[in-house]
């Protein structure tokens, strides 16, 4: 029986659409590519996830990735909290889950900054029955002991959960640890597909 559902946030719960973000800011498609090499593709983000490194030492790992492009690399920086946005639908869905029974959780690769820089689009927050940052953890999705983590601190049992993520690996670590996933490609197709799952099973 599913008692939990674990939703990861961002491009789930919030858009984060990081190709919109660097149109937004840059017109050169060439200037869009080193900055996004430097920063969102490389594996030097995942220590901001993992709140491993002080912002100011995470800014200057991606310069020294590109060091022609560090204006605009600092740049993406200062400016990151235009670049996620609120899901419409967050609260709502939240609402529906609570008021048939079900308990709702978080569990999410975020950061520190991007928290101080858009509190606004987590406002659903306070929604839920509590969840993880990985920033606040020290290790990351798709790591089985943050899973573990959010298990233990709410009391939670794998085979009553629902987990809800965008990254294939990351659900995939969940199914391994014993929770039925659902790969969130957009509210359209992955609302009716776990309400549908919910009214069967």
């Amino acid at each position: 029986m599913i008692k939990n559902i674990v939703f990861d946030i961002g491009a789930v719960l919030i858009a984060f659409d990081w190709d919109a973000y660097m149109e937004k800011l840059f017109a050169d498609a060439v200037t869009r590519r080193h900055v996004t090499d430097a920063m969102w593709h490389n594996p030097d983000w995942n220590a901001l996830d993992r709140g491993a490194v002080p912002l100011e030492d995470a800014i200057a790992q991606f310069v020294e990735n590109d060091p022609e492009y560090e204006a605009e690399i600092r740049l993406a920086m200062k400016r990151l909290g235009e670049a996620p946005e609120k899901q419409p639908y967050a609260i709502p869905w939240i609402h529906e889950l609570k008021a048939a029974g079900y308990r709702v959780f978080y569990l999410s690769n975020y950061f520190e900054y991007l928290m101080r820089e858009a509190p606004q689009v987590l406002d659903f927050i306070p929604y839920t029955d509590g969840g993880i940052f990985s920033c606040h953890e020290k290790i990351t999705k798709p790591e089985p002991e943050l899973y573990r983590r959010l298990f233990e601190r709410y009391d939670l049992k794998a085979e009553e959960s629902i987990f809800i993520d965008d990254s294939p690996r990351n659900t995939e670590a969940a199914e391994a640890l014993g929770m039925k996933s659902f790969r969130f490609t957009d509210y359209a197709e992955t609302y009716p597909a776990v309400m549908r799952y919910l009214q069967e099973y």
